[in-house]
């Protein structure tokens, strides 16, 4: 296991306006709002939603009284705070997935979304999320499915070297991977996560559907297909509830953040930084943004 695995970061890019908002994908964007309504829990106190980028999911947690929106990228984190506003239910994070700045068993949920196909270390990913999730806290995974029905087809024809049907990821592009749904499985079931339900999304993927079929009734069928989920995957993109088991450690009243480097808590606070009096970083707060990707001294 690498400690510090390669990331993947959004600083200063336009992925909001150019991937979301120009580039046809309003059938991806309400397929996905169909699975986090029906996965996510009706409420909460805190959640962490991690690569949050300019919070374009943030809004479907209205459930939660508090959110922690997690971002390597500043820059996407400042979009976020110019689409939702700056006031005490939303706290804004900077830091990597690898190195989580939270105490032990502090949220009640977690969502990664559109983020695990950039992870090249995912089991050490999980092992951190599981780390901050209370007894029985939900995460709603998204990946990105190797075991499709074109990447199936496309081998099965020989249009493609790498075989759907191992368990290892493949990476199609530098920090962009696929997963196999077995092997997800199994990842999340090793660092103690039961398995609750299991949605496929995004069926219809493909841009002639979306051209020639209503949007509405393309949501609607792809809504239908998602309960296939816990039969089979063969979808592009497969969600999944899982459950932290009940066998972890819960914050004590008022812990919030701990050092990503040596894991000292809590940490001292001032106006424009926080103190680990454990190892001596410090970490900067800067409009709004705690930043614990650097630490300010070193």
């Amino acid at each position: 296991m690498n400690a510090h695995p390669p990331i993947c970061d959004y600083e200063g890019s336009d992925y909001q306006r150019r991937f979301w908002e120009r580039g046809d994908r309003a059938y991806e964007d309400q397929v996905e709002a169909v699975a986090i309504q029906r996965l996510l829990p009706p409420g909460g106190k805190l959640l962490l939603e991690i690569g949050a980028g300019a919070g374009r999911n943030t809004s479907r947690y209205g459930g939660f009284e508090r959110i922690v929106l997690l971002d390597y990228s500043r820059s996407q984190l400042r979009q976020a705070q110019e689409r939702l506003g700056c006031n005490a239910g939303y706290i804004f994070v900077a830091a990597d997935v690898y190195h989580l700045p939270f105490v032990e068993g502090l949220f009640d949920g977690a969502t990664m979304i559109r983020v695990m196909h950039h992870l090249a270390d995912v089991p050490m990913a999980i092992s951190q999320v599981r780390h901050a999730l209370l007894p029985g806290a939900v995460l709603i995974l998204e990946y990105a499915n190797k075991h499709n029905l074109k990447a199936i087809f496309r081998y099965l024809v020989r249009r493609q070297s790498w075989s759907p049907f191992t368990l290892e990821p493949v990476e199609f592009v530098p920090l962009h991977f696929n997963f196999h749904p077995e092997q997800v499985r199994s990842w999340l079931q090793s660092e103690g996560f039961i398995i609750e339900r299991q949605l496929t999304v995004s069926h219809f993927r493909l841009g002639i559907l979306k051209q020639i079929v209503p949007l509405r009734l393309l949501v609607y069928l792809d809504s239908v297909a998602q309960w296939t989920g816990n039969w089979w995957q063969f979808s592009p993109s497969v969600f999944v509830r899982a459950r932290a088991s009940r066998d972890s450690g819960q914050a004590a009243a008022g812990a919030f953040f701990r050092c990503p480097e040596c894991g000292h808590d809590p940490l001292e606070e001032a106006p424009a930084w926080l103190r680990c009096n454990g190892c001596g970083r410090r970490w900067s707060v800067e409009d709004g943004i705690y930043d614990f990707r650097l630490p300010m001294n070193g």
